[in-house]
């Protein structure tokens, strides 16, 4: 990562708000390559290994993307592909830091006494619709499966 400077290993530095770090909301989170330093020293070695933590994050977010129509936690692998990527990237750090601000603004607003109020009527009055849809056609056709049906 180019930071204006020729020290190998300087990293920029952004504060965290969400307060994650281990110091509190007051401690500054680094972004950039977390590489170790013997690869981040040598320029050729830490392309190769940026291109590596690329290649990895990118089949694991991909096999999370096939993952969204089929069986399986898609979008769990796809934030695992980019929390890799987040090991050696700055965007995808900042993509990262964005979703969990988001994830966490979402999660207060459903604890919202009123949202989940809300929440807890329209599930009864949906599950209200679904029993009498069921009732009519239990009653209109029996216990019968809909493709046995032959007459109406």
């Amino acid at each position: 990562m180019d930071t204006g400077s020729d020290r190998p290993g300087e990293s920029a530095v952004a504060t965290d708000l969400t307060g994650a770090g281990t110091g509190g909301a007051d401690e500054p989170q680094k972004l950039g390559s977390r590489a170790p330093e013997f690869v981040k020293a040598r320029r050729a070695l830490h392309l190769s290994w940026q291109v590596g933590v690329f290649l990895i994050g990118l089949a694991v977010v991909v096999a999370g993307i096939i993952m969204l129509p089929l069986p399986g936690p898609g979008w769990l692998v796809i934030f695992a592909g980019m929390a890799i990527w987040a090991t050696e990237f700055v965007w995808a750090q900042l993509a990262l830091r964005w979703t969990k601000r988001k994830v966490t603004e979402a999660a207060q607003k459903a604890l919202d006494p009123r949202v989940r109020r809300r929440n807890i009527t329209l599930t009864a009055i949906g599950c209200v619709i679904a029993g009498a849809l069921i009732a009519v056609y239990v009653w209109k056709f029996g216990l019968e499966m809909p493709w046995n049906i032959t007459d109406q």
